[in-house]
């Protein structure tokens, strides 16, 4: 395996290890600032740039979930005309 190779594994490795912190931060009871939502995109943007050159899949699935994280939840207020809890 050549340095570019071994280099190239250690990124997407980097990759993997980030994604999986940018998660967990993406939970509502740590983004739930105006603010905090604002960061957590900045973060999920940055690592789709950084995803872009990279050919591991698995950088490519975190890719996908994180994109997940910034759509917004949405939830059942009321059918036919019940309000639903």
């Amino acid at each position: 395996m050549g340095k570019l190779a071994t280099i190239d594994l250690a990124l997407d490795e980097m990759l993997v290890n980030l994604a999986a912190i940018v998660l967990r931060l993406s939970k509502p009871d740590v983004t739930r600032t105006p603010e905090a939502r604002r960061a957590l995109a900045q973060s999920v943007h940055q690592y789709a740039v950084c995803a872009a050159r990279s050919t591991d899949p698995r950088v490519h699935e975190w890719k996908t979930r994180l994109d997940e994280t910034l759509k917004p939840s949405l939830r059942i207020v009321a059918s036919d005309g019940v309000k639903v809890s």
